[in-house]
């Protein structure tokens, strides 16, 4: 079979899994499972066999036409190289290890079939992204992993928190893909193209005529998708969704679509300096915010969320200074050890079985409970944190090599400032860092939280799940960044990996913030000794884990009721934050800002144009409908039937014409 028809059937047979799994959920429930994981699974094998196959060799096109829409035809095309070749294969992974985690973690929820199924078309989706050569295609699969995300975050649409949700992740991510959409019909009309190769060629010549405009249209998708400052709030309330969902959509679908987009169209941006200024400035406001917030959250997957988009930052940061190759890199790594990180929190959250399983501060005794969690999410919390020799610093300290050699000027069409600015940023994050993932261990595995009730080992599939992402955490960093630069092209400037300057800075910082984190933790062992903070309240031995995830963030208020939103006296993140904790911990109150800027104004007008509808134009329209009316009644009654009566009328009539025409003469 040749390497273009393979590279076909990855997409193909996820999506076809999808389709079967939908048709088949009601009337044969017992391929549901199979078709959920072995399509999923192949889609990896073959998408290995590709990346086996393609190398670091010249890339392979291949096109069909769909469409000629005048000057700008459509083509189903695909695009093979190094780059996409290795995202594919990352997104198989994710995907392969969600779904047969799922099959533990969803043993009894009623919709499994629809999940399962919307699982696989979300990858097929994200899979068509990676490998189409075309922008249209690509704005498919881009537009239904919106729709899927919008599903599956509402999952659990029993709960208002979960409806919510997925509500607010559709309308904010749709806001960021109408300038999106915007850019790419401009970029298809400056470069007379929707190949992505016609538009690369076309940036390089010069021959885009509004590099700034639409380069800063794309950015608006982006950071819908990506989750980057302004338009990353929906990302921590999309915790509502089951937990696989959420190891998938950080670690290998949606979030990472935004990042794939500009590493694919850099050329685009870094023709214009002021796209490249806003790029960099919107990676350190994320970087930076997400680290205080990560630090304030008692919620366990919501740290995890926000440090997502804190890591994406770090990914745009690398963009933004020109340094695709390092963006990869950082990807490539973070979608391991973020699915292992979420999957583990499933873990916690599966052992806990109580209605506080998501609160860090109401867990105890889950350390001894959970050992392969305890170990695995250690391992991905230093690999988070960019801790030698585990692959995330490897990955991190090549981001911080591009930002530096940026702001030395040796970096073409890329200031010098921007450089700066994602270097300080990303040393700032990197203290940030290590204090909220040393916060996160402590908290879930050494909690001093009344221990919750043990509800027996936890399924193997789901374990073994774990220690399955735990080797590319451990092992990819070191033996990938030498090779990688050759698979990518020879893009990057600098090569990848670490120097000794940002080898000293990033670790020491981040060793920096893991001691922090651990002294607030042993300075605050006192007051959690003496008060421990919250309950735990156990679920019936009969609950479903599944039910039981549904109603964590829905009752906390009722289950604990004050207590639910007040502050942990003993928390380390407190002490650390001091007066920035409670602000930090509503998000900044980005939501209550937008709320008075933007939706209570919308609401307003909304208002206003129903008044002028219902009582300002429906009533002309009423009353244009109800005057023949009235004249047709007084027709009505004049028509009595007399003969005298009409006779009377035009006499008087006549009499009344003969006047006015004396009158007038």
């Amino acid at each position: 079979m040749t390497l273009t028809a393979l590279a076909a059937l990855v997409p193909l047979l996820p999506f076809l899994g999808a389709a079967a799994g939908l048709l088949l959920g009601r009337t044969a429930p017992g391929f549901v499972r199979p078709l959920a994981v072995l399509p999923t699974a192949a889609c990896l094998v073959v998408a290995a066999v590709v990346a086996a196959r393609q190398g670091t060799g010249a890339p392979t096109d291949a096109a069909h036409r769909l469409a000629t829409t005048g000057s700008v035809p459509i083509d189903l095309s695909l695009h093979l190289d190094g780059f996409s070749v290795l995202i594919a294969v990352l997104v198989g992974l994710v995907a392969t290890c969600v779904q047969v985690y799922s099959l533990s973690y969803l043993r009894d929820d009623p919709r499994y079939p629809s999940y399962a199924a919307l699982v696989s078309l979300f990858t097929a989706a994200m899979l068509l992204v990676v490998y189409t050569g075309d922008l249209m295609v690509l704005l498919v699969g881009w537009e239904v992993m919106g729709i899927c995300s919008y599903f599956l975050v509402g999952h659990y649409w029993e709960t208002e928190t979960a409806r919510a949700a997925s509500i607010k992740a559709f309308l904010v991510t749709k806001l960021g893909d109408v300038p999106f959409l915007i850019g790419v019909f401009a970029l298809a009309s400056d470069a007379g193209t929707f190949r992505i190769n016609g538009i690369l060629a076309a940036a390089g010549e010069g021959r885009l005529h509004h590099p700034t405009v639409i380069a800063l249209l794309l950015l608006a998708g982006v950071a819908g998708k990506s989750a980057q400052f302004p338009l990353h709030t929906w990302l921590p309330d999309a915790m509502a969704g089951p937990t696989p969902v959420s190891a998938l959509i950080h670690a290998a679908t949606m979030v990472a679509a935004g990042i794939y987009l500009v590493a694919r169209l850099l050329p685009v941006f870094t023709a214009s300096a002021a796209a490249l200024a806003v790029l960099a400035a919107m990676a350190a406001v994320t970087m930076i915010g997400s680290g205080l917030a990560a630090l304030a959250q008692d919620d366990i997957k919501r740290v995890l969320a926000y440090s997502t988009m804190g890591q994406l930052g770090y990914m745009a940061g690398a963009l933004a200074v020109g340094d695709r190759d390092a963006a990869v890199f950082h990807l490539l790594s973070h979608g391991a050890f973020k699915a292992l990180l979420f999957l583990g929190a499933g873990v916690v959250i599966h052992a806990a079985g109580t209605n506080s399983l998501t609160a860090m501060s109401r867990m105890g005794g889950m350390g001894r409970r959970i050992p392969d969690a305890l170990w695995t999410m250690g391992l991905a919390l230093a690999a988070l944190a960019a801790l030698p020799p585990l692959s995330g610093f490897f990955s991190k300290e090549s981001v911080l090599r591009a930002a530096e050699h940026a702001s030395a000027g040796h970096t073409a069409h890329v200031p010098s400032a921007v450089g700066w600015t994602v270097l300080v940023a990303g040393l700032a994050a990197a203290v940030l860092t290590g204090a909220y993932a040393t916060r996160l261990f402590l908290l879930a595995f050494r909690g001093s939280g009344p221990e919750v009730p043990d509800h027996g080992r936890q399924p193997a599939t789901m374990t073994t799940v774990l220690w399955v992402l735990a080797l590319p955490t451990v092992a990819f960093g070191g033996l990938a960044y030498r090779e990688l630069p050759d698979w990518f092209g020879g893009t990057g400037h600098d090569g990848l990996g670490p120097v000794l300057l940002t080898s000293i800075l990033g670790t020491g910082l981040a060793v920096v913030g893991v001691l922090a984190a651990y002294g607030a933790w042993q300075g605050t062992a006192a007051i959690r000794r003496a008060a421990p903070f919250g309950a735990v309240v156990a679920e019936p031995a009969d609950a479903e884990p599944a039910l039981v995830e549904a109603e964590a963030m829905a009752t906390h208020e009722a289950v604990y009721g004050d207590i639910a939103s007040a502050e942990d006296p003993g928390d380390p993140g407190r002490l650390l934050l001091g007066p920035l904790h409670r602000p930090a911990a509503h998000g900044f109150h980005l939501d209550a800002v937008y709320s008075v800027v933007f939706v209570r104004p919308v609401l307003a007008a909304a208002s206003l144009v129903r008044f002028l509808d219902r009582d300002v134009v429906e009533t002309y329209v009423k009353a244009a409908g109800g005057t023949p009316g009235l004249l047709g009644a007084a027709v009505r009654k004049a028509q009595t039937g007399n003969v005298q009566t009409y006779l009377g009328a035009l006499l008087a009539g006549a009499v009344v014409l003969a006047v006015l025409v004396a009158v007038g003469t």
